[in-house]
């Protein structure tokens, strides 16, 4: 199976969690728009859903399939996210924010009563930090921020060049309008720690680390799909 085949199985399984009436939170990336077609193809064929995207452009992508939506201002309470991850260990820690939403995507994820993971095996990881960890940063002071965010990396034993993140030259910003920086660490040996840490940084509005969020996640492999889920 080709890596698009193997997202697409993933997905496949999320979707049979998916339930008549359900609140969904629509995840972003390479992996959550095969989920977002195959839940397209459910609704045109009957199923009553409603979602909320968690980027515009899975907005755009799920407007363009029928799906219905709202806002987390008419809905706060969903029943499950169903979202990608740029790398996720066994403990369903997580990286997010290679698509530049992960503000969003943690918001809705939180606001959800359960997230499940869709991800191929090359996702998967001992150890997270080899994907570089997505931060969003206000314009104001961008240049001290980043410098605090290097010394709390470094504290946290993971020292790294912290990058301002551009395509074609300009910045990329996010959905908010904020700056994008990408720590560069290599290996993250205590993810809680470093999330403490960031969390205490002004100016940073959020990090890429999802932590104690996932309930469950399906890995597709060449060999099938493995299910990671916490226990208790």
């Amino acid at each position: 199976m080709s890596l698009e085949d193997l997202k697409r199985e993933a997905a496949r399984q999320a979707l049979a969690l998916v339930e008549p009436g359900m609140r969904l939170g629509l995840g972003t990336g390479s992996t959550a728009r095969h989920f977002v077609d195959l839940l397209g193809a459910r609704v045109r064929d009957g199923l009553k859903i409603v979602g909320v995207p968690t980027s515009e452009a899975t907005r755009a992508q799920a407007e363009s399939l029928g799906i219905p939506l709202t806002t987390l201002d008419a809905t706060p309470e969903l029943d499950m996210t169903v979202d990608g991850a740029d790398e996720l260990d066994r403990s369903l820690r997580l990286i997010k924010g290679g698509g530049a939403a992960h503000l969003r995507e943690k918001i809705v994820a939180c606001a959800s009563a359960r997230m499940v993971v869709i991800a191929d095996e090359t996702k998967l990881v001992d150890t997270l930090g080899r994907f570089p960890l997505p931060l969003e940063v206000v314009h104001f002071g961008a240049s001290a921020t980043r410098r605090r965010i290097e010394a709390a990396a470094a504290a946290a034993g993971c020292p790294g060049e912290i990058v301002l993140r551009t395509r074609e030259g300009a910045p990329v910003l996010t959905d908010g309008g904020n700056l994008l920086f990408d720590a560069r660490l290599g290996r993250i040996p205590d993810p809680e720690d470093l999330a403490d840490r960031l969390d205490r940084i002004p100016g940073l509005v959020d990090h890429g680390l999802f932590l104690g969020i996932a309930e469950r996640a399906f890995v597709a492999t060449a060999k099938g799909v493995v299910v990671i889920a916490t226990t208790g």
